[in-house]
């Protein structure tokens, strides 16, 4: 192939249309590099990026270099003379090349695949892979996420999951919001409890949705939850997640058992899973074992616990969404609980018996945090694999990468510019 032939070549790899031209090819195979070199026709004129007027003449030019995607194993640099132009109306300003956004050192393709990669591993092995520093990678992050975030559109948000997590364990806590009905994460608050709800409706409210029109929080029984949401939401309703609510009597149940294993050490060894875990992720030799203890002549407590626990997790677990049958339900284990002669399940009993409503109403509506426990599960994996994030901005960011669905601009403007 030809010089001439192979500046074709990428001319329309890179989408550069009639306006640039490759000018140059230079490949060092020894030090590992491609640079490919861009100029425009003498005597083109050009379109302001202030005010979008055409046929702006040339003021005079700025050399820059752009990280492009790897040719093969070779690092790849673009390099061009960017015009300024001069405008009537605007002055005189750089122009906008279609490989990159304005003020990056990489093209958006490059980008483009960074931002794939950090969604798939930790942003150190990310920069790995990539040849660069990672503080260089978060910038990019940083940078499109802040960008996706202000342009999101939450007219359309009704339903609402709110979680908190902590940055580290002990540390600094963030409050993730999620609309329930797409799915996805909407905003990321630092810190916890009610001013995360004044902050979320601030946020709400400059990107198009409305306080008023929010109809149901998803979220814990915690008190500065419910006093933030009935604040700042007054028209809202809410409904206490179910799995909030089944880990409540999971742990009065896991309190039960630790206290009998004391007692009957050699019955209960190596037996706080079978408890724990729901029946349908039991092995069969884990089944075998939980039949056993149940048909004890001990009568353990343990398993009077755990019948307590599976009857409450099946009034959440019913095809039908029938709030009477759920309060009958209810009913029934709040009588058996309060009856068993367990404390900590006695204990709890009560607890939810004063929110009864607001737990029913999740087997009506049908809506859980089941997507914010979910989100929670992959941040919690991200900050394993990173060992921590050094900065809630970061952090905040790998939310809105994860849980997100964020429909990454560099993809769309590389499309748009290329394709017309």
């Amino acid at each position: 192939m030809s010089l001439k032939e192979m500046e074709k070549l990428f001319e329309m790899a890179l989408g550069l249309g009639d306006d640039w031209y490759v000018s140059d090819i230079a490949f060092a195979p020894e030090e590992g590099r491609l640079d490919i070199s861009i100029d425009f026709e003498r005597g083109m004129r050009f379109t302001c990026p202030e005010c979008g007027r055409e046929g702006c003449p040339v003021h005079d030019t700025v050399k820059r270099t752009w990280r492009h995607l790897n040719f093969f194993q070779f690092e790849t640099y673009i390099h061009a003379r960017v015009p300024r132009a001069t405008c009537e109306k605007c002055g005189v300003h750089q122009v906008q090349v279609p490989w990159a956004r304005s003020g990056s050192g990489f093209t958006l393709l490059f980008e483009s695949l960074a931002m794939a990669l950090v969604k798939l591993m930790p942003v150190r092995a990310a920069a790995r892979i990539l040849n660069m520093w990672s503080t260089r990678l978060w910038r990019i992050i940083h940078h499109h996420v802040d960008a996706e975030e202000a342009s999101l559109d939450l007219s359309g948000v009704v339903h609402v999951g709110v979680d908190e997590t902590s940055s580290r364990k002990g540390h600094n806590y963030i409050t993730v919001f999620a609309d329930l009905d797409t799915k996805r994460v909407v905003f990321v608050a630092e810190g916890k409890g009610a001013d995360t709800l004044e902050k979320f409706k601030e946020f709400l409210e400059s990107h198009g949705g409305h306080a008023d029109k929010i109809e149901l929080f998803s979220c814990d029984m915690s008190a500065a939850f419910t006093a933030g949401i009935q604040k700042h939401f007054r028209k809202s309703e809410i409904v206490y997640d179910r799995f909030h609510v089944t880990k409540l009597v999971q742990e009065a149940l896991d309190e039960i058992c630790r206290g009998e294993r004391r007692e009957l050490p050699d019955l209960l060894r190596k037996t706080r899973y079978i408890w724990l875990r729901n029946p349908e992720n039991l092995s069969d030799k884990q089944h075998l074992r939980l039949e056993e203890l149940r048909r004890a002549k001990y009568g353990l407590k343990s398993a009077r616990a755990w019948s307590l626990k599976e009857f409450f997790r099946n009034i959440f677990n019913r095809d039908s969404q029938d709030m009477r049958w759920g309060e009958h339900l209810f009913d029934r284990w709040y009588f058996w609980a309060t009856h068993s002669r367990l404390e900590p399940m006695i204990k709890v009993a009560k607890t939810l018996k004063k929110h009864k409503s607001r737990i029913l109403r999740s087997i009506e509506t049908g809506l859980s945090n089941g997507l914010m426990e979910g989100l929670n599960s992959l941040i919690q994996a991200a900050k394993a694999k990173a060992r921590g994030f050094s900065s809630l901005k970061s952090l905040k960011a790998i939310c809105y990468l994860v849980g997100g669905k964020l429909e990454l601009g560099i993809t769309r403007l590389w499309w748009l510019t290329h394709t017309g």
